[in-house]
């Protein structure tokens, strides 16, 4: 079951861009990133498009394959719930389910620009979502649809971070990128710190030591046991997901070497 019509029509995906330093790419978002500004609620039609519109230039000039996540907290976020009283299971569960929505809006703004686009979610409804399957998931890209990984792992107490990375190992992704509201990752709060120093690179074991709270830290564990390296960059930068698919120094990269 898909949960689109033109699922056995024969896509011809755009040619990889020669010297491409990654063919198969993981990109993290926030809920935000649909949001007309920080700390919004909802869904903006303007912010979801211009978003789509450098994915879709991305997809279309570099022939990457995308894999997508993005969380949910601009509809509804588990930790917050949990903290005003709600069982924690429970409201991790309505997070996830704000993810599909954000996914479904996603892919509506993707497939009006040309990208071929599917959702798999880790809960199960069929009427709107594929099921994941990693194989099927693998067949989507290999076949040049963008692929958007909704509801997290399945199980609450698991961040989309947890989970964004999950499903990089899974896809087996070149990077995960995580994109944040800031230029990369700083040895303090830029926002709160005007001195504040930003990392060109880091080791993963540099990042888990400081605790940067710009990522969860069980994400970063698992990269680092799975050697897959990390960038961090600024998503609202215009250009920034094509340069950073072309693997240029923009952000901060984390792997082994640091």
């Amino acid at each position: 079951m898909t949960n689109r019509p033109d699922a056995d029509v024969t896509i011809r995906p755009p040619p990889l861009a020669s010297g491409l330093r990654y063919k198969r790419i993981l990109l993290k978002m926030s809920g935000e990133a649909l949001c007309s500004h920080e700390g919004g609620f909802g869904l903006d039609t303007q912010a979801i498009g211009l978003l789509s519109d450098e994915l879709a230039q991305a997809y279309r000039e570099l022939g990457v394959q995308l894999g997508l996540v993005v969380g949910g907290g601009n509809i509804f976020r588990g930790l917050k719930g949990a903290a005003t009283g709600m069982d924690r299971s429970t409201a991790d569960y309505m997070g996830m389910l704000a993810t599909v929505m954000n996914a479904l809006a996603l892919q509506d703004a993707l497939e009006k620009r040309g990208v071929p686009t599917r959702v798999q979610t880790a809960l199960e409804m069929r009427q709107v979502a594929e099921p994941y399957i990693r194989r099927r998931a693998v067949r989507h890209l290999e076949k040049g649809r963008a692929v958007i990984f909704a509801a997290g792992t399945g199980n609450p107490y698991f961040s989309t971070d947890t989970a964004a990375a999950l499903r990089a190992m899974e896809i087996h992704a070149d990077v995960f990128f995580k994109a944040t509201k800031v230029d990369g990752v700083y040895d303090s709060d830029p926002k709160k710190n005007a001195e504040a120093q930003m990392f060109p690179k880091l080791s993963y074991d540099q990042f888990l030591q400081r605790r940067i709270g710009v990522m969860d830290s069980t994400a970063v564990t698992l990269c680092r046991d799975n050697k897959l390296p990390i960038r961090v960059f600024r998503l609202s930068e215009r250009g920034n997901i094509a340069r950073v698919i072309r693997g240029e120094d923009v952000g901060t990269i984390i792997d082994e070497k640091g």
